[in-house]
């Protein structure tokens, strides 16, 4: 996902996330990140579609997650999100997943791990 500055304002429209690390590029420049930043929950949100899309997959919702930013990401970053299964409950449907979130260079801008449940459907 490529983000742009129409994200940023997507987001802030729903949450009220007008941080001016996000929309004052004078204040922006003046701090150790050097210019605009997108929200962390954009970042993350790469995350709720990965689980709830492909894997897991369908029906599938975080039950827990420890993650740690550890570079900023910036209005035009491209941003993959990638997660490894760690382990599987062997009686329910709960996964332990290791994530993680790397920029176009390849550098990580977010690593950890979640837990997930994956609900399923009668008759399916």
């Amino acid at each position: 996902m490529t983000l742009t500055a129409e994200h940023v304002q997507k987001y802030a429209e729903i949450t009220g996330d007008y941080n001016p690390l996000h929309f004052d590029k004078s204040f922006a420049a003046q701090t150790k990140f050097g210019k605009l930043v997108v929200q962390g929950g954009i970042t993350t949100g790469i995350l709720n579609a990965l689980v709830a899309m492909d894997m897991p997959g369908p029906g599938t919702v975080f039950l827990s997650h420890d993650w740690k930013f550890v570079a900023p990401v910036y209005i035009g970053d491209t941003i993959t999100g990638e997660a490894e299964v760690m382990s599987v409950h062997a009686t329910k449907p709960v996964t332990q997943l290791n994530v993680r979130i790397t920029r176009q260079t390849g550098e990580v801008v977010l690593a950890g791990e979640a837990w997930c449940y994956t609900f399923e459907v009668a008759g399916k």
